[in-house]
């Protein structure tokens, strides 16, 4: 399963809930990547501990072998890092990625992630798609390229204005370009549940019939330590409320029966 967690809004916890998840499918023995497409470099940083500056062989090396003349084109498999964690792997970032994106743009190459992902997928059980926030090249490659997309969501009101741009955005490409793409859900992040404007978005989008998961990200300072420890949380601290709260986003996303917690009223 190829997903994407996309949103053009920043600091809604898109790396954290790639690599989280990601985390838990590789810890549940599932062969697992990450592919970093933030020019920030802040999944490769949390799962390799290095600077995306100071790697080779990274998404951006991957991209540009396909506007470069050479002769052989190395494997996508080639730009794959193992980290410190069983079954965990990344293609990291790179600040390139930045200056390469006009070259590819102009050679119509937005096809070509969803061409290694799908190689990639013979090896990997699970592959999962960090995004800068933006709608740019990238970013319109990793939704062609995947099969289900993450929308996280911060709840206060611009993030609901962002988020009705963001579902036509991703309704656009998948009538033009990835009719296989399911907008899987809306995962509510940095949730506080004795806070009444929270629940009232949420209650909303509901009411819409908007595809609001069931489970809601709590904001902990947890987080932030699982990001200086680079260390996911399933490894780091394995029995928070928090790693809870992802091990139960998991299961819904794979059909388990989990037990929600109940929220403050």
């Amino acid at each position: 399963m190829r997903r994407v967690v996309f949103n053009q809004k920043g600091g809604v916890g898109k790396s954290s809930i790639t690599c989280n998840l990601a985390a838990i499918s590789a810890a549940r023995g599932k062969r697992t990547l990450v592919v970093d497409l933030d020019p920030q470099g802040n999944s490769t940083q949390y799962l390799l501990d290095k600077p995306s500056s100071e790697l080779r062989d990274t998404v951006a090396d991957l991209l540009e072998q396909t506007v470069a003349f050479t002769m052989f084109n190395r494997r996508p498999d080639e730009f794959v890092h193992a980290t410190p964690f069983n079954n965990l792997f990344v293609m990291p970032s790179s600040p390139e990625l930045d200056f390469l994106e006009r070259k590819l743009e102009a050679k119509h190459k937005i096809y070509k992630l969803r061409e290694a992902l799908k190689k990639l997928g013979e090896t990997f059980d699970a592959i999962y798609i960090d995004t800068a926030p933006a709608l740019n090249f990238y970013t319109r490659s990793a939704l062609i390229a995947a099969e289900r997309c993450l929308i996280p969501f911060d709840c206060d009101d611009f993030s609901r204005q962002a988020l009705y741009n963001i579902l036509n955005e991703i309704r656009d490409l998948q009538e033009d370009h990835n009719q296989e793409l399911v907008v899987e859900g809306i995962v509510a992040n940095q949730f506080q549940p004795r806070a009444s404007l929270p629940k009232k978005l949420i209650s909303e989008l509901l009411e819409e019939g908007l595809p609001v998961l069931p489970v809601r990200l709590s904001s902990s300072v947890k987080m932030k330590e699982s990001h200086q420890s680079r260390e996911p949380l399933v490894h780091m601290a394995p029995k928070h409320a928090l790693t809870r709260q992802f091990e139960n986003l998991f299961g819904v996303l794979h059909g388990e029966s989990v037990e929600l917690e109940p929220l403050a009223d």
